[in-house]
C-alpha cells in the first residue's frame, strides 16, 4: 500500500498512538510511552501550568516512513515567523504579570508550556496528547493510562490557525480541556456540539464575513473577485462571505483557492485568473503566508491596479507594508491596543539569555545573521548586536492587535482558575482542579483587563464582534502604514454596524472610490434585465414600457402610473394627464361661437324684417305665427350650441342634450306645420274642399305643442332614468384625459335623435309632395331643400359623432346643430327676405296668386 506524502504526518501520529497503547497493555503496573515527547520551546514551572501553542514555523519536515521502525520525531522547518514568536511571548509576559499581582491568584504561581505547532495538524494533535498526559514518559499508577484524574494542564491558549485548532479542539473537547484561541476565526468552531471546550477572544469569521459583505455593499461594488486559502479558515470563511454577499446583491466573477504547499502551477493559474478578470475589487480570505505568495506572483507581470479587500489574517500583517501593490487595501482587524511593559519585556534579551532557549537562539541568529556558536560559514555574533535597534515584527509594538487577544485569553484562564481555587480572600494551590471545572468557570468570566478591555464569552464561546476598518496608506516618507479609518460593531442596530471616521486612500493613493461593476447602473426611466447565462449583476438597461416609470437607479421593475397620471418624457415620474375638453379659449370653440352668434343675429334680423313687414302678403302667406315661432326656435337652436362649449358639469351635461332635443323638435314641428299648411291651402282651393277648417291656426298651434311635448316627455324620462353626467374618459387616449358628458342612457339619447329624425323625414316627404304646387312662391320647395340639408347633416353626423376623438366629438355635434339651423334659416327665410328687401314689387297678393308672370329667383 502506498501512502501519499500529505498523509505521512497523520500516519506518524497513528504509529505513536498505537505504540503508546501497546506499552500500557504490556505492563499491568506501569505504562511507558514508546514515542519521545515533543519538548516545549518556552516553559516555566508553577503550581498550575497553562499550555500554549503557536505557529512559529510554517512547515514540518517529512520523511519517508518504512513501517519497520518508529517514525522520527517531527521537526519544524522553514523560516521563523517573528510575529508569531512575538505573540507567543505575550503569553509568557502575561503569566509573569499575573504572578506579580496580589489581587489575582494570590499565593499561586502560574507556569507555562509553549509549543510550536509548525502550522501542521499532526504536530498540533501530538501536542494536544501531551497537554492531556504530560511530559513524563512513565506512569507508575495502575490507573495512570486512563488519566481519569487532572490533566497535565488545566487550559490551553492557541492555536494561531483554524485548521490546527479544529484538530486539537475535537480531541481536547472529549476530555473537557478548555482551549482559548487568540486568532482561530473559523465560524465552525462556534458549534458547541462539535467543540464543547473551545473559546476564543477574536471574533468568528461569521462576523468578519458579514462585515466584509456590508463594506463591499457600502462602497457600491457589485462585481468582485474572490481568492481564499485552501484550508478550513479560507474555505469556510469564504463560504460565509459568499452567502452574505449574495444576500447583499453582490456578484462574484470568480472564486479561487490556493495553499502555499500546492504546486506553483496552481499559484500561476490563480494569478492569471486575477489578471484576466474585469472585476477591479478582489476579496482575499487568505492566511498571511498564502497572501504573500500570491502578491509576489502577481508582481512578476504588470497588471491593472486592484482594490484589495483583506481578511484580518493578513490585513494587519506587517509583511504587506513592503508591497506597494497592497496600497489602498481595506479590511477589518481586531482593534489596536497598548500593553504597558510589554515592549521592555520583549527587548529584555541578551546573548546569555538567548542561549538558554533554542527558539530564542534561532530568533537571534536569524535577526542579526550571525551564529552564537560559531557555525562554519556564518559570521559569529560578536556582542555588538543591539536588539533595541532591531526593527522587525518581533519588536514592533505599535499595533498589538493579535497580541492583545493572547493577553485577554491568558487572563481569562487565570480568572477561571481563580474562580475554582480561591475564595474571597485566599487561594489554595493544593486544590486538585480538573479541566471541567475550568471549563465551567470560563463560561462565566466577565472582567476588564488592566489595559481596559472587557472579556466575556457568549454561549458559543465567542466574544462581541468589534473590528477596526484598516486602510493601507502611504505616509509622507512614501512608506505604507496601517491607518484605522472606521469600525464595525456587531452589537449596533442593523444598518449602523459600519462607520467611516477618516479619509480613505484607495488603490494607487487615489481619493476617488474605485468602480467595480459588471454593468453600469440603470438610470431612472429604465429597468434591469439579466443577461442570459450571466450573474444577476450583469444586465442590460431597457426603457420602461409605455405608461410605466422607474424613479430610482437600478430598478428591477417599472411601475405603472395611476389611471389619471402619465409618465414624463424621461419616464422617471408620473405627471397628471392633461384634461381635454372644448374650452372657451380653444380656437375651434371661438370659430363655432362666432357662427353660433352669427346665426342668432341672422335669426333676430329676419325676425325684425318679418315683424316690420308683418302685414305684407309674403309674410302672411304661410302663417306668420308659425314663421315667428320658427324664428324663435332657430334662435334657441343657435344659442343651445353654446351649452356644448366649456368644462362639462352635472347641469351643463343635462342642459345641453335636453335643450338641443326640445328646441330642434320645436323647430321641425314648426316647419312641419308650415308644410301641412301649404298642402291644406292647395286642397282648400279645390271646389267643395272643406279641409282648412280642420287645420286652422288652433290646430297648428296644438300640433306644434303636441310634437314638442312628446320630445319633452322623452327628455324627462331620460333624465329620470339615467341622465347625462360629466365623465373622465381615460381609454380613448393614453396620455390625456377627455372630459366629456357621458350620455347616461344611450337609449334616451338615440330616442331624442330618432324622434327628431322621424319628424324631419315626415316633413321632407310632405314638402316633397307639395313641391310642384302651382304658386309663384311655393314655400314647399324651400322646405324640401332645407329638410334635404337637415337630413344629410344628421345622417353624416352619426358616423362622425361615433368616430370623432375627444373634444372633436362635441365639435361635430355643434357643427351639426349649426349646419342644420343655417340650412333652415337660409332655405326658408332667405328668399322671402330677398323679395321683401330687394324686390318689393313682387310682395303683392297678385304675384303670390300667380296672376303675374314670374321669373326664376
Amino acid at each position: 500500500m502506498q501512502i501519499t506524502s500529505s498523509l505521512m504526518p497523520f500516519v506518524s501520529v497513528l504509529w505513536m498512538t498505537v505504540f503508546s497503547l501497546a506499552g500500557c497493555k504490556a505492563n499491568p503496573v506501569s505504562c511507558r510511552l514508546w514515542a519521545e515527547p515533543q519538548m516545549p520551546i518556552l516553559s516555566l514551572d508553577g503550581d498550575f501550568i497553562i499550555g500554549g501553542i503557536f505557529s512559529i514555523h510554517y512547515y514540518v519536515k517529512s520523511e519517508q516512513a518504512t513501517y519497520t521502525m518508529m517514525p522520527a520525531q517531527p521537526q519544524c522547518a522553514g523560516s521563523m515567523e517573528f510575529r508569531e514568536l512575538h505573540v507567543a511571548r505575550a503569553l509568557e509576559f502575561t503569566i509573569h504579570e499575573i504572578n506579580n499581582r496580589t489581587d489575582l491568584l494570590p499565593g499561586i504561581k502560574l507556569g507555562y508550556q509553549i509549543y510550536d505547532s509548525c502550522s501542521a495538524v499532526p504536530m498540533s494533535i501530538k501536542v494536544a496528547f501531551q497537554f492531556g498526559n504530560g511530559l513524563d514518559p512513565i506512569f507508575k499508577d495502575t490507573d495512570a493510562c486512563s488519566k481519569s484524574g487532572a490533566a497535565a494542564v488545566p487550559a490551553i491558549v492557541g492555536d494561531s490557525s483554524s485548521t490546527p485548532s479544529i484538530a486539537m479542539a475535537r480531541m481536547l473537547g472529549l476530555f473537557g480541556i478548555p482551549q482559548v484561541s487568540h486568532s482561530s476565526t473559523c465560524a465552525c468552531l462556534s458549534d458547541k456540539s462539535q467543540f464543547p471546550a473551545f473559546f476564543r477572544t477574536i471574533p468568528s469569521d461569521q462576523h468578519q464575513a458579514a462585515a466584509l459583505a456590508k463594506m463591499v455593499k457600502y462602497f457600491g461594488w457589485t462585481w468582485i473577485g474572490a481568492v481564499r486559502s485552501d484550508t478550513d479558515y479560507g474555505n469556510l470563511g469564504m463560504a460565509s462571505f459568499l452567502k452574505a454577499a449574495q444576500e447583499e446583491g453582490i456578484c462574484v466573477e470568480y472564486s479561487e483557492a490556493y495553499y502555499r504547499t500546492q504546486p506553483r502551477s496552481k499559484l500561476k493559474r490563480v494569478a492569471n485568473v486575477i489578471r484576466r478578470s474585469t472585476a477591479r475589487v478582489i476579496v482575499a480570505f487568505l492566511a498571511s503566508g498564502d497572501m504573500k505568495f500570491l502578491v509576489e506572483e502577481l508582481l512578476q507581470q504588470p497588471m491593472s491596479p486592484l482594490q484589495w479587500i483583506g481578511s484580518e489574517a493578513w490585513i494587519i500583517h506587517p509583511d504587506f507594508l513592503q508591497f506597494n501593490i497592497c496600497a489602498g487595501a481595506l479590511g477589518f482587524g481586531v482593534p489596536r491596543s497598548v500593553i504597558p511593559g510589554f515592549r521592555e519585556f520583549l527587548l529584555d534579551l541578551s546573548p546569555a539569555k538567548v542561549l538558554k532557549s533554542p527558539i530564542l537562539k534561532e530568533f537571534w541568529e536569524s535577526s542579526f545573521s550571525c551564529s552564537l556558536k560559531g557555525r562554519t560559514g556564518v559570521r559569529e555574533c560578536d556582542g555588538s548586536e543591539d536588539i533595541h535597534m532591531l526593527q522587525n515584527p518581533y519588536t514592533d509594538t505599535s499595533q498589538l492587535r493579535t497580541t492583545n487577544m493572547v493577553y485577554k485569553a491568558t487572563y481569562a484562564i487565570a480568572h477561571a482558575i481563580h474562580g475554582v481555587t480561591c475564595t474571597d480572600t485566599q487561594c489554595d494551590k493544593r486544590n486538585k482542579i480538573t479541566p471541567w471545572q475550568i471549563l465551567n468557570q470560563l463560561k462565566r468570566v466577565n472582567f476588564t483587563t488592566k489595559n481596559g478591555y472587557q472579556v466575556n464569552f457568549d454561549s458559543n464561546g465567542d466574544p462581541v464582534a468589534v473590528y477596526e476598518l484598516i486602510n493601507l496608506q502611504f505616509k509622507k516618507d512614501g512608506a505604507l502604514d496601517f491607518v484605522p479609518v472606521g469600525y464595525y460593531d456587531a452589537s449596533r442596530s442593523r444598518g449602523q454596524e459600519i462607520g467611516i471616521s477618516s479619509v480613505i486612500s484607495w488603490v494607487g493613493g487615489d481619493t476617488k472610490v474605485p468602480v467595480s461593476v459588471c454593468s453600469e447602473s440603470c438610470p431612472p426611466g429604465t429597468r434591469k434585465t439579466v443577461q442570459k447565462g450571466r450573474p444577476v449583476c450583469c444586465y442590460d438597461c431597457i426603457p420602461c414600457a409605455e405608461g410605466e416609470i422607474s424613479n430610482k437607479t437600478d430598478s428591477l421593475d417599472c411601475v405603472r402610473c395611476p389611471p389619471e397620471f402619465w409618465p414624463n418624457t424621461k419616464q422617471d415620474s408620473c405627471l397628471p394627464k392633461p384634461v381635454e375638453f372644448l374650452s372657451w379659449n380653444d380656437s375651434l370653440s371661438i370659430i363655432l361661437t362666432v357662427f353660433s352668434i352669427t346665426g342668432t343675429f341672422m335669426s333676430v334680423c329676419v325676425t325684425a324684417v318679418f315683424y316690420k313687414h308683418r302685414t305684407s302678403p309674403i309674410v302672411r302667406a304661410n302663417n306668420s305665427e308659425l314663421s315667428f315661432l320658427l324664428l324663435f326656435s332657430l334662435t334657441l337652436c343657435f344659442l343651445c350650441s353654446l351649452t356644448f362649449i366649456g368644462r362639462p358639469s352635472e347641469w351643463s351635461c343635462m342642459l345641453r342634450h335636453t335643450a338641443f332635443g326640445i328646441t330642434f323638435v320645436l323647430c321641425i314641428s314648426c316647419v312641419l306645420g308650415k308644410t301641412i299648411v301649404v298642402l291644406m291651402a292647395f286642397r282648400a282651393t279645390l271646389p267643395g274642399s272643406n279641409v282648412m277648417k280642420w287645420f286652422g291656426p288652433p290646430q297648428q298651434r296644438l300640433s306644434v305643442l303636441a310634437f314638442t311635448l312628446t320630445q319633452a316627455i322623452i327628455c324627462v324620462i331620460w333624465l329620470k332614468v339615467s341622465h347625462p353626467f360629466p365623465f373622465k374618459n381615460l381609454k380613448h387616449y393614453k396620455d390625456k384625459i377627455i372630459l366629456e358628458c357621458n350620455l347616461g342612457s344611450s337609449i334616451g339619447f338615440w330616442a331624442v335623435l330618432g324622434y327628431i329624425g322621424l319628424l324631419a323625414v315626415l316633413c321632407f316627404v310632405l314638402a316633397f309632395l307639395a313641391r310642384k304646387l302651382p304658386d309663384n312662391f311655393n314655400e314647399a320647395k324651400f322646405i324640401t331643400f332645407s329638410m334635404l340639408i337637415f337630413c344629410a347633416v344628421w345622417i353624416t353626423f352619426i358616423p362622425a359623432y361615433v368616430s370623432s376623438p375627444g373634444k372633436f366629438t362635441v365639435a361635430v355635434e355643434i357643427f351639426a346643430i349649426l349646419a342644420s339651423s343655417f340650412g333652415l334659416i337660409i332655405c326658408i327665410f332667405a328668399p322671402k327676405c330677398f323679395i321683401i328687401i330687394f324686390r318689393p314689387m313682387k310682395n303683392t297678393k297678385k304675384y303670390l296668386m300667380g296672376k303675374v308672370p314670374s321669373k326664376a329667383l
